[in-house]
């Protein structure tokens, strides 16, 4: 495919856009909201506030455009309601499908805050001709009222709306992609330096972002900048002043600064503030007080000490993180994208994992390693059923285990977290819609899934001991370990998040072959042994939907979850014996198609064997900090080729041509009304979702655009990226 498409034509193929008919679905939290106290409703209140101001620094972490793309839209929307832009729109010459596309690329920026897809990092453009587009955005309101700034957004931005030049198609480092933690002329090994050098200081990655330039001697020069709300002023008090400063290292110049997103954090600390004045108890203040510190400060460690109190907080009814999370779009594996949370406590559901907990500690007697690779002291997680009332970031998972600091998981234990009215919508399938089954298997799958993904979702329960141990393996010594510095997430960096994930899913498949699992659920008999059949099903045909997220011209996959779980089907695949087959066919429409059949009867004698020798090598390379067989075992089973005789290069091919869009979820808003919290919901639609942000920052919306294109013009040098847009006028 050439880079750009020719003005007046559209965008045909599917990987590149998100289809009209894409479903949208709105999260109901209603009766949740509506049973809090006056108290607990101004804390969730203040809290999502602060969430949403966060969210929006995802917009910078993710391209150069995406700011100026959203507060394009932003302004296009504030002046018009969907409605009366559409009258615009068919004046000017638009089909209703032509303004339906430009709906759903708006809706899709929002929910992805930004232009590349928050589950495969692949960038989507408007399914629509750059011409069409061009003539709605002048004659709109906004333009009409404010020419030159209209004008000034669209000349930027316009463009890299549209291209599909092949490093901006996906996310990534240097010539692999685009991405915004590193500056363009950063490489791999950029990134491995820069990483050495984090660890040389105990400074984490993940509130970072690395530029790179060249010293007035022609060294190379690093720029590593923390996100903070403090810039060049200095704190006697803090643990951050002393880091701030100039380092030679390994021939090299590296800059630590701070300041990154100072404007935003600065709103995110403001809410976090007054959420304190509704806390329930000192672990939540001192939690929020802590993070203030951490957003304040650009400290990681105090965003450590929060999440020490936030994990302290056992039960609590009003449930929330924020921060600098998941490092799953850094291109290498360490930096965090902000996300943050709120969410309100299903007690029924939550009853159910809380017995699971109760039994975790004998459940790990049943994982196929060694007592001395679990800890001596078992840590009891905290395990809870959620309806979310806000989640603000690119995406929204079904299901959290945090945090994700490997020392605090260790000492201090962790939370999980079911997202249950995220799987009652994002996850419910329409029959039709069934991909790559047999009919006999659709109608139980579709019965199944939502419960057989509750007995799958207890992969958090687990820590393990890292100390030196024997290699079970092979009875060796242990010859790799990890050093001073070092976190799982810096050794492992690339395949880090997807190699846990492998772990963590197959520990969850593992183990709900354990009768005590299936009957804290209340399943027994032909039904639980349907769950569990749905349960591996549907491991096996999410292995082959992964394929979507694999990009032949550069090998690599474009997300975690999906070659974790394309990485367990081969394993299953490897077994044998029948257990698992994929089979090419051809569809009712002419075109290819293909079938994932797993033999029930195998499960237990083929199937369990297969998986405890798989999970028994993750878990001890992962323990020891062995890289080097980490990497081959995990990037052999990860890697896609036609060879026989799956040919998954092929079946990439049928799976694309297949594919469903990923929900878009339309989230409620709270505003204040005098001292009481009133609870905004949208309906399920494209146009909801535009409303929904639309009327999510009533108070500043011009200013936070102002800020935000700022922001991205202040550092568009390091992409050579939109430099001159006029800064938005209110």
């Amino acid at each position: 495919m050439n880079g750009q498409p020719e003005a007046g034509s559209t965008m045909a193929d599917p990987q590149y856009i998100l289809p009209n008919d894409i479903g949208v679905a709105s999260l109901d939290c209603r009766e949740a909201f509506g049973l809090l106290s006056p108290t607990e409703q101004l804390y969730a209140h203040h809290l999502s506030r602060a969430a949403w101001y966060g969210g929006l620094v995802v917009l910078l972490q993710t391209s150069p455009e995406a700011p100026h793309i959203y507060t394009l839209l932003s302004r296009l929307f504030r002046a018009q309601d969907p409605e009366q832009l559409k009258e615009c729109a068919l004046k000017e010459g638009l089909t209703e499908d032509d303004y339906q596309a430009f709906l759903v690329y708006a809706a899709g920026i929002y929910a992805n805050m930004g232009n590349y897809k928050s589950f495969g990092d692949t960038k989507f453009v408007p399914n629509l001709s750059k011409e069409k587009l061009e003539r709605l955005v002048l004659a709109s309101q906004a333009a009409q009222e404010h020419p030159e700034v209209i004008g000034g957004l669209w000349q930027v931005c316009g463009n890299l709306m549209f291209s599909l030049e092949p490093q901006q198609r996906h996310l990534g480092l240097g010539s692999e992609g685009t991405t915004t933690y590193f500056s363009e002329n950063c490489t791999l090994e950029d990134a491995k330096l820069a990483q050495s050098f984090l660890d040389s200081q105990s400074l984490s990655a993940y509130n970072t972002r690395l530029f790179k330039g060249t010293d007035t001697d022609g060294k190379p020069c690093f720029e590593v900048r923390l996100a903070s709300i403090l810039q060049e002023e200095t704190s006697p008090d803090s643990d951050m002043t002393p880091k701030l400063k100039n380092y030679d290292f390994e021939g090299c110049r590296f800059q630590v600064t701070r300041g990154d997103y100072s404007p935003l954090l600065q709103k995110v600390v403001e809410h976090l503030e007054k959420a304190k004045a509704y806390a329930a108890n000192s672990h939540q203040e001192q939690m929020l007080s802590q993070y203030v510190e951490s957003f304040t400060q650009g400290s990681i460690e105090a965003h450590k000490r929060g999440s020490r109190y936030w994990i302290q907080d056992k039960g609590p009814i009003v449930e929330s993180y924020i921060g600098f999370i998941e490092s799953y779009r850094d291109p290498f594996g360490s930096r965090g994208e902000f996300e943050g949370f709120v969410a309100v406590v299903n007690k029924s559901m939550s009853a159910k994992f809380e017995r699971l907990v109760e039994s975790a500690e004998q459940l790990l007697k049943e994982l196929p390693w060694p007592p001395a690779f679990e800890k001596d002291k078992f840590l009891t997680p905290d395990f809870t059923s959620l309806d979310v009332l806000t989640f603000a970031g690119s995406g929204i998972p079904a299901g959290i285990n945090i945090p994700n600091y490997d020392d605090l998981r260790q000492k201090d234990g962790f939370k999980n977290v079911s997202l249950g009215n995220v799987l009652a919508v994002a996850y419910a399938t329409q029959r039709e819609k069934l991909t790559f089954l047999e009919e006999e298997d659709k109608d139980l799958y579709i019965r199944w899934k939502g419960p057989s993904f509750e007995v799958q979702d207890e992969k958090g329960v687990f820590n393990f001991d890292q100390n030196t141990v024997t290699n079970p393996e092979t009875g060796e010594q242990i010859r790799s370990w990890y050093r001073s510095g070092e976190t799982w997430d810096s050794k492992f960096s690339t395949i880090a998040s997807s190699y846990e994930e492998c772990r963590a899913e197959s520990v969850g498949l593992y183990l709900c072959l354990h009768p005590r699992v299936l009957e804290i659920f209340g399943l027994d008999g032909p039904e639980a042994e349907d769950v569990v059949y749905v349960n591996w099903l549907n491991m096996v045909r999410a292995g082959l939907l992964g394929l979507e997220f694999y990009t032949p011209e550069t090998s690599s996959w474009r997300q975690a979850h999906m070659q974790a779980r394309f990485v367990i089907l081969r394993v299953l695949l490897e077994a044998g014996e029948g257990l698992v087959t994929v089979v090419p066919t051809t569809g009712s429409d002419g075109r290819p198609d293909a079938r994932v059949r797993l033999d029930r009867n195998k499960i237990r004698s083929v199937g369990r064997p297969a998986l405890e020798r798989f999970l028994r090598r993750l878990q001890v390379l992962k323990s020891t900090g062995d890289v080097a067989a980490g990497r081959a075992l995990y990037q052999g089973y990860s890697a896609v080729t036609d060879a026989a005789p799956e040919n998954f290069l092929a079946l990439r091919e049928t799976v694309l041509l297949r594919k469903e869009a990923r929900k878009l979820i339309v989230q409620p808003n709270t505003c204040l009304e005098g001292a009481q919290v009133r609870l905004l919901e949208y309906e399920a639609s494209a146009a909801g979702l535009i409303r929904s942000f639309s009327e999510r920052f009533p108070e500043d919306g011009p200013r936070l655009e102002r800020v935000l294109t700022a922001l991205a013009q202040a550092d568009a040098h390091h992409w050579g990226g939109p430099k001159d847009a006029p800064a938005p006028r209110a």
